[in-house]
């Protein structure tokens, strides 16, 4: 991948083992409002997708009184508390990101919220590796729209062909290919089987490592 200049990760199931605890954080608001298990939702149907999109689906089939806009703030509160708690960081996500910052300039474009970013961020110091963070709250539309990539890309100042990104959800490989990007993608999430239209697919981190240090 002699042309990979930069490195976009995802953040959510590839720097965190934050899918569960963005289930459970759910569960925990619509527990609180008085659904408990009566959901008409289905929760693996929004992975790799914005907070917002679930809320505002949950409010409309739940019919639920509230509005999407509380229960995205409660949700928040609930996520930042289980992140500071657990410190969920992928073990070897650290040894990568040390090594590839020797090579490659390295950005982070995350579906979740700015507030659950930072608090991520802040986990073993990983915010040091990164030259440029996007948020769902930095662009109109999300994943699998090509947006959140491109505007890393921008921040970079990298052309969108020169970047390589790291995801672990099928609408984060379809806005990394729609952004014209090489796509990696690790089976922390899905089995391999369903990340078969990525360029790349992985099991560990270590075939990260290889593919992009290796390669040049």
């Amino acid at each position: 991948m002699q042309q990979v200049q930069a490195v976009i990760f995802d953040m959510d199931g590839v720097i965190v083992d934050s899918e569960p605890l963005h289930e459970r954080a759910f569960l925990d608001v619509a527990r609180e409002i008085g659904y408990g298990d009566k959901l008409a939702i289905n929760f693996a149907d929004y992975i790799g997708r914005s907070d917002q999109e679930f809320w505002v689906d949950f409010v409309a089939r739940q019919k639920a009184p509230q509005s999407p806009e509380d229960l995205l703030v409660r949700k928040r509160q609930v996520m930042i508390e289980i992140i500071r708690r657990e410190q969920p960081v992928f073990d070897g996500v650290t040894k990568l990101l040390e090594q590839l910052a020797a090579r490659y300039t390295l950005a982070l474009a995350s579906g979740s919220e700015g507030p659950v970013v930072e608090e991520v961020l802040k986990l073993k110091q990983l915010g040091r590796f990164f030259s440029a963070v996007v948020t769902c709250l930095d662009v109109l539309v999300g994943k699998p729209a090509p947006d959140i990539f491109l505007r890393a890309a921008e921040l970079l100042k990298m052309p969108p062909q020169a970047c390589c990104v790291i995801e672990d959800s099928k609408p984060g490989i379809a806005a990394g290919l729609a952004a014209g990007m090489t796509v990696i993608a690790i089976a922390n999430t899905h089995p391999a089987g369903e990340l078969r239209h990525a360029t790349h697919v992985v099991n560990t981190y270590a075939e990260i490592e290889r593919l992009l240090l290796n390669s040049q």
